[in-house]
């Protein structure tokens, strides 16, 4: 497993500042502060309920110590290991009230994050026998894309493009407006940083066959099926012309995957990876 960065404090904590926010409301956490002695001194566990992969404990981490700096948040584990229900996540400890009132937010990072690490991992595990990667789309939770990109990593993915400006990417609807397949790569070729990647999105071997000639870095095979796929991985490998990354993507689901991966392709594309990735299930119990 690859061994992962924290993302950088300025990246995150702006993530997890708001979800507090709109937790906290304008007053607070007005049923602890009701109920709990202000002096009171608690230690929870975070139990998984289910079986899969663990991803968000920084961000976990980061909303009880925004949340109150004297709590002690405790991972017994790492973004990535794999988990079955009644393994303890992590132990907290720390002013009751604190623990209350930001359990709900810490539960919510983990429990989302977890699940696209699980989701991944199981498309990971269906390819294991091929060397295609399984890698996300920018299909994210608006705001979340940070977290959600480094739970698709925990779950043993790539993260394709982090953003518009990550790399050159034409698709169906910039080809239209450009005037066609010709005029749209002549354009980038002759515009575009010599730093940036381009990838060209076709959707026929018709069109593989024209924007090969061009060279880009990588073609994306969108909604092809497996035999498809497969005679344009042999039209490539027999090319003349410099050999692009080839990305397949569009309807992929778990009982396909395996099948597309071996078809020779380099990479599948999983929009649902981020955008359909159940909750995992995670509880807060006493210690």
């Amino acid at each position: 497993m690859r061994t992962l960065p924290d993302l950088p404090q300025i990246v995150i904590e702006p993530i997890v500042r708001m979800a507090l926010s709109e937790d906290f409301g304008e007053s607070g956490d007005l049923t602890a502060s009701l109920l709990v002695p202000k002096s009171a001194i608690g230690s929870l566990v975070m139990r998984a309920r289910e079986t899969g992969v663990i991803a968000g404990l920084q961000a976990a981490s980061l909303t009880y110590q925004l949340v109150d700096s004297r709590v002690e948040f405790k991972p017994l584990l790492n973004d990535g290991d794999r988990v079955s229900a009644g393994t303890i996540i992590a132990e907290i400890n720390g002013p009751t009230r604190s623990l209350l009132s930001a359990e709900r937010v810490a539960l919510n990072f983990l429990g989302r994050l977890s699940g696209v690490a699980t989701l991944t991992r199981q498309y990971v595990d269906a390819v294991n026998d091929t060397d295609a990667r399984i890698a996300a789309t920018r299909k994210t939770t608006p705001g979340l894309r940070a977290l959600e990109k480094q739970a698709v990593l925990a779950g043993g993915g790539y993260t394709h493009r982090e953003s518009l400006a990550a790399a050159i990417m034409i698709k169906d609807n910039h080809i239209a407006l450009a005037g066609g397949v010709d005029a749209a790569l002549s354009a980038i070729k002759s515009e575009a940083d010599h730093m940036a990647k381009v990838s060209v999105e076709v959707d026929t071997l018709e069109q593989l066959k024209v924007v090969l000639t061009y060279e880009p870095d990588v073609i994306l095979l969108d909604n092809m099926k497996a035999q498809t796929l497969k005679e344009a991985v042999s039209i490539v490998n027999s090319s003349k012309y410099r050999r692009p990354v080839l990305e397949a993507s569009g309807g992929v689901n778990l009982s396909t995957v395996e099948g597309l991966a071996k078809t020779g392709v380099n990479v599948i594309s999983i929009g649902a990876l981020t955008h359909s990735s159940p909750n995992f299930d995670i509880g807060m119990d006493d210690k």
